[in-house]
C-alpha cells in the first residue's frame, strides 16, 4: 500500500534525523519508493502547503519547522 505524500514525507524526515526543505522529501520520497507524483508539476509546492496546515493543529503537529522552508518531524 502506497503512503500518502504527507506520511512519506514524515517517515523520511524520521528515518534521515535531518531537517529538510519540500524538495528534499520529494527527492528522498521517491528515490526510496515510498510515494511518486501522480504528475504534478510542483510536488513540493503541494507537500510544503500540506505541512504548513499541519502545523496549524500547533503542538498536535506532526512537524517542527527548523529554519525557513526547513522541518524535521515532531519526536
Amino acid at each position: 500500500k502506497k503512503l500518502s505524500c504527507v506520511k512519506a514525507a514524515l517517515k523520511v524526515l524520521t528515518d534521515s534525523g535531518q531537517p529538510m526543505n519540500a524538495q528534499e522529501m520529494i527527492a528522498a520520497m521517491t528515490e526510496a519508493g515510498l510515494w511518486e507524483s501522480p504528475g504534478g508539476k510542483t510536488p513540493h509546492a503541494t507537500l510544503y502547503s500540506a505541512i504548513l496546515r499541519d502545523m496549524k493543529r500547533g503542538d498536535e503537529s506532526r512537524f517542527v519547522k527548523t529554519e525557513r522552508g526547513r522541518f524535521t518531524a515532531r519526536a
